[in-house]
């Protein structure tokens, strides 16, 4: 079948010369310089004519290896009543992320940020037996979340596009089955598109369930962290990431004996003060767990990951202590809090503060640390919690090698729900012995705008946009250099190519010089790009492979048969 011939003059296309001044990120750059996307406002985004092209096509990719694995497409409101997030939980758990609006009668309503809960409902309405089970169903959906700080384009913004499926099945053998069919559906999706990718374990988050793992595309202006071992095959987000409880220590220490240390309410003073490494100092991070005062005790040269502490505390609300809390409570004094003695407060610490382990802490005096102060003798330790950042060169907790650090744009997250949200709604189905039987549920996502975002800082060179194949808004991009034989050509061939079912962004603007023509062909990236040039009056043309830069001068015939081939 033949496809349509995109004209350059009539195209709503304005590339730009330099940079929007407000960004930071490549895809950012390049996106709105070549014309895919323009602002709306902060974290709001059009997409023009050429980026709804590939929009669509990475739609089309993902939609294909849905249907593939037996997923049912439907599409549900974006707009959606308070009731059903309550009875989750969710509509105090995402806290200011969720837009929440009132309508003219005061009923309250969101904007979907994901939708499991009206998934559960719709299956609860639309499946009462086994039978009707197992059963996998997905939209292609807006949605919506109110991020403090949008930023980088389309890769962190207000509202995105994204792909979101849900399974429903009667036993955990058929989730842990749905789970594997996503697993493969997502790696052929990514494979397909062209992006590196790392599939690595993940925690659930406000999302809930148990098995969880993300699908991340390793980029420079990626805003998670992921850590992978060079020797085996573990890999994982930094807040996945878990380590053993250190083995008690059994060497005596000397009593547990206080220290003038003025002046050194941080561990890096107090390190300079005694002349000693930060690692042999205890640092106790006082945070609040709904309210109550909980401390987190870690070696003083680590830092608390406050997400991991959350997820190991979820689904309590936990923040950072202020000065007020400190009035009224002469045991918690600030800089110099230390686990021995504390009255009422539990103490959380890593597994490196193992029993039998000697630390320099705080003495609970103003300027006054302890030393020999020994885990299990001296304090103890009501739980131990792995929420330290993970370094690069921690031990991977499969082989031991140290691993290794990268950032990457998470594109991707599946997640074995189990009975979260059925329990919620008493989502039964009539069972194979005649009783109800709970529904066990899985949930997948793919970022499909994010997925864009993630091509375009992955492929991307000094010259602009180089989209892979199966994304890019053309399969060809053919340039007529000015002159009228030049433009011919280059319409004649357009035409030709188009009728042999290629996809042809012509670019035949008059009055435009050919430097700004060669220089737009490489900004807005198609994988192919064929110049009527110097030699068109003889039919000759340049074919130019968009990112290898080779080229190489074909009769017209020859480079139509080539690029159709």
């Amino acid at each position: 079948m033949a496809a349509q011939v995109q004209r350059m003059s009539r195209l709503m296309v304005k590339t730009l010369r330099d940079d929007p001044a407000d960004a930071e990120t490549l895809s950012h750059k390049l996106l709105v310089r070549a014309g895919y996307v323009r602002r709306n406002a902060a974290g709001i985004w059009s997409w023009l004519p050429l980026g709804k092209q590939v929009l669509e096509n990475v739609t089309r990719v993902v939609r294909e290896e849905m249907d593939a694995i037996g997923g049912q497409e439907v599409l549900l409101p974006a707009l959606l009543p308070k009731e059903p997030y309550e009875a989750s939980g969710r509509w105090e758990e995402y806290g200011p992320e969720l837009f929440r609006l009132k309508d003219r009668k005061g009923a309250e309503y969101l904007l979907g940020p994901t939708h499991e809960e009206i998934f559960t409902l719709l299956v609860k309405d639309q499946c009462t037996s086994y039978k009707d089970l197992p059963v996998t169903l997905y939209q292609i959906q807006t949605k919506y979340r109110d991020e403090a700080r949008p930023r980088s384009g389309i890769l962190r913004s207000r509202e995105f596009l994204m792909k979101d499926s849900y399974s429903f099945d009667t036993t955990d053998e058929g989730l842990a089955e749905s789970y594997a069919l996503h697993r493969g559906a997502y790696i052929k999706i990514f494979q397909r598109l062209g992006l590196d990718h790392r599939v690595v374990s993940a925690v659930s988050g406000a999302m809930g369930g148990s098995a969880s793992e993300e699908f991340l595309a390793p980029a420079a202006a990626g805003e998670d962290t992921f850590a992978d071992c060079p020797s085996c095959e573990y890999a994982a987000n930094t807040e996945a990431v878990t380590f053993t409880a250190a083995a008690a220590e059994t060497a005596e220490h000397p009593a547990a004996e206080e220290i003038d240390t003025p002046d050194t309410p941080t561990i890096e003073t107090l390190a300079q003060h005694l002349g000693v490494p930060a690692s042999a100092t205890l640092k106790n991070l006082l945070v609040k767990v709904d309210g109550e005062i909980v401390a987190v005790g870690v070696p003083g040269h680590r830092e608390v990951d406050l997400g991991k502490l959350s997820d190991h505390l979820a689904p309590a609300q936990v923040e950072l202590v202020t000065a007020e809390d400190f009035t009224g409570r002469p045991d918690l004094v600030r800089g110099y809090v230390g686990p021995q003695g504390l009255e009422k407060v539990r103490y959380l610490a890593d597994p490196r503060v193992a029993a039998g382990t000697a630390w320099i802490t705080g003495a609970n005096k103003d300027g006054v640390h302890a030393k020999n102060v020994v885990a299990g003798r001296d304090f103890t330790v009501d739980e131990y919690a792995d929420v330290v950042v993970v370094e690069d060169g921690d031990p991977c907790p499969r082989c031991g090698t140290g691993l290794k650090l990268d950032r990457a744009i998470e594109i991707g997250h599946i997640f074995q729900l189990g009975r979260k949200y059925a329990d919620a709604f008493q989502l039964d189905v009539l069972g194979q012995n005649g009783k109800p039987t709970r529904v066990t549920m899985g949930s997948y996502g793919v970022g499909v705008s994010r997925a864009v975002a993630a091509l375009a800082e992955q492929t991307a060179d000094e010259k602009g946009l180089c989209w892979p194949a199966e994304i890019a808004p053309a399969d060809v991009h053919v340039v007529a250099a000015g002159k009228a034989v030049q433009i011919e050509l280059a319409l004649d061939v357009a035409e030709r190519l188009a009728a042999a079912g290629l996809r042809v962004l012509v670019d035949e603007r008059p009055g435009v010089s050919p430097g700004v023509k060669f220089t737009d062909a490489e900004l807005i990236g198609v994988p192919k790009i064929l110049v009527a040039g110097r030699r068109s009056a003889e039919g000759v043309l340049e074919l130019k492979d968009r990112r290898t830069g080779e080229r190489e001068e074909l009769p017209a015939a020859e480079a139509i048969a080539r690029l159709s081939a």
